[in-house]
């Protein structure tokens, strides 16, 4: 159902080394890039994340509620994630561990504030 996903940004470099680090760890990389922004996926598979500078102008801002999880592979996957995201100037929401009902995630938030997790189900608990 979903085909992408877009956040805001109001530093392309820094949204870029964040997501360039992200996506490499989730064994993909850009698949489109325009002056304004970026995006990374793979062409025809799951969906794609973008950050751009808004079409209006107007500073990014972050979306009160607005959430992007990033499927990973196992435990260990999560916890990678969470660490690559801190390095490249993300900030924790969350450290990785379980939620319950074998749900284990990491939540942090990209340089522009913009809220991410990495999770998978089905974790021992």
């Amino acid at each position: 159902m979903i085909g992408y996903v877009t956040l805001g940004t109001n530093d392309l470099p820094r949204a870029a080394k964040f997501y360039d680090a992200i996506a490499a760890e989730l064994g993909t990389g850009r698949m489109m890039e325009f002056p304004t922004g970026i995006a990374w996926g793979t062409p025809g598979g799951a969906p794609g994340i973008g950050v751009l500078a808004p079409y209006d102008g107007k500073p990014a801002t972050v979306g009160n509620g607005v959430m992007i999880a990033l499927d990973a592979k196992d435990q260990a996957q999560v916890d990678r994630l969470y660490e690559i995201a801190l390095a490249n100037g993300g900030t924790c929401e969350g450290k990785p561990g379980l939620r319950g009902g074998g749900f284990y995630a990491a939540y942090f938030r990209d340089p522009d504030g913009n809220k991410l997790n990495a999770f998978v189900m089905g974790a021992p608990s």
